[in-house]
């Protein structure tokens, strides 16, 4: 056996051994014990949001505009409990917008409120007479007007959801057990409430979110920093302690696609890409140690270790499989044993021109790498121009198998160079398949 070749041999074991305790069911770390599937595998909906950035702020710029929107909705999916979410801003010559992907979510209609509402929560205090009765419009309803109160600063203000400290939450009240969404003032917004609830004692002060009344409760003492909101329901409550906590969107949200993906749908493509992979693996398998003989059977135990690693990292990383990224993977699999090929073949050569075994093997790996490497450097850069074409049309589908064809690829060129090698090092140090039959080539 090679000198050096034990230590390799036993890191390949070790490694290997690692991606089985990752990867078999009961034995992942770090909280991930299931394979990341996406929409196509999972179920869930696939939403895209324009974005009107005409009702900017004019002291804003249209990426930090966007910015905000994006990361506004990235907190208000992950506090709504979605698992794996994807949030991608797309900007092209048709305008700017916004991705939103939810794995397996089933109330989709409340995840779109949700992701789409302003959530602009402003105070108002009721129109009165000179009789203190209410003002009405000509509708029969009454009338509010938007609650304002001196800051600090001696300047008039208005009291919205922007002075909130991001805390809120639902509580229950001890009385009648009804929801409230409960809430605190900044050093600002609490210099305002005073102000207001001081001179709306026993008068309703409304609560508004995004122009619609949604409570309007009577003032009956002065408060200062912190005020509950009710007459809501549950839902409504949680909803809204979420988007008061990410904050009100800074423009207006538009669906323009929206997609539901059932998740049966989803497991019947899984099933079909598994049993594809299984037939395509086998039949690989079956040709490269009918033709190979000997090096074909080492290719296949490398493969093993390939698949491992792969499976090991999208695991860990974790990797958000869908459809096309499974194709990839298995595009990456063809790839590891065109390599080998390139390897088994140059054997089958110097082992016809008189070489030994372990002459051979060795002249056969350092022949190949340059074509090895310039195949997969080639596959490197096609990767990258579908991963960076992907999101920029915001089609993740195309990122999904760029991403997996690229870590099998570069997996592929470990297995490839180190673990082929090693393996066959191995054999040839204990004496297994000496004879040029053995790989393919027969006696002259």
């Amino acid at each position: 056996m090679k000198r050096g070749n034990t230590p390799l041999l036993i890191f390949i074991l070790i490694l290997f051994g690692f991606c089985l305790w990752v990867i078999l069911p009961g034995s992942g770390i770090f909280g991930r014990d299931e394979f990341k599937l996406g929409l196509d595998l999972k179920g869930g909906s696939h939403l895209i949001y324009s974005i009107d950035l005409s009702k900017k702020d004019p002291a804003q710029t249209d990426a930090d505009v966007i910015e905000g929107v994006k990361s506004k909705i990235e907190r208000r999916v992950n506090a709504y409990g979605v698992t794996e979410p994807i949030v991608q801003t797309i900007r092209n010559e048709r305008g700017s917008f916004v991705l939103v992907q939810l794995p397996g979510v089933k109330d989709i209609d409340e995840a779109m409120k949700l992701i789409g509402q302003t959530a602009e929560l402003d105070f108002r205090e009721i129109v009165l007479d000179v009789d203190g009765k209410p003002v009405l419009d000509e509708e029969g309803r009454e009338q509010w007007v938007k609650a304002t109160a001196r800051g600090s600063d001696e300047q008039e203000r208005e009291l919205t959801g922007k002075y909130l400290k991001p805390n809120a939450q639902v509580d229950l009240t001890p009385q009648t057990n009804e929801p409230e969404v409960a809430f605190e003032w900044n050093s600002e917004g609490a210099i305002l409430f005073e102000q207001i609830t001081q001179r709306n004692l026993q008068k309703p002060l409304g609560i508004f979110l995004d122009d619609q009344l949604i409570s309007a409760p009577t003032v009956q003492a002065v408060i200062k920093e912190r005020g509950v909101i009710t007459g809501l329901n549950l839902d409504e409550a949680r909803t809204l302690a979420i988007q008061l906590n990410s904050g009100s969107l800074d423009v207006p949200l538009t669906v323009v696609e929206r997609r539901d993906i059932g998740a049966t749908l989803g497991e019947d493509s899984l099933r079909k890409s598994l049993m594809a992979g299984i037939i395509g693996a086998a039949m690989v398998v079956l040709f490269m140690i009918a033709y190979y003989r000997f090096s074909g059977f080492v290719t296949c135990l490398a493969l093993v270790v390939f698949v491992a690693l792969n499976l090991a990292i999208f695991k860990l990383l974790p990797v958000v499989l869908t459809l096309p990224g499974i194709a990839g993977f298995i595009v990456s699999i063809g790839m590891g044993v065109d390599g080998n090929v390139l390897v088994a073949e140059r054997l089958k050569e110097e082992l016809r021109r008189g070489r030994t075994l372990g002459a051979a093997i060795e002249e056969s790996f350092r022949q190949s790498w340059s074509a090895i490497f310039d195949a997969n450097v080639t596959v490197f850069i096609v990767c990258a121009v579908l991963y960076w074409l992907g999101n920029t049309f915001g089609n993740f589908l195309v990122v999904g198998f760029a991403t997996t064809l690229f870590i099998g690829t570069a997996l592929s060129m470990f297995t490839q160079v180190v673990v082929t090698r090693t393996f066959m090092r191995t054999f040839v140090g204990l004496g297994v398949a000496k004879s040029p039959a053995a790989y393919g080539v027969l006696r002259q």
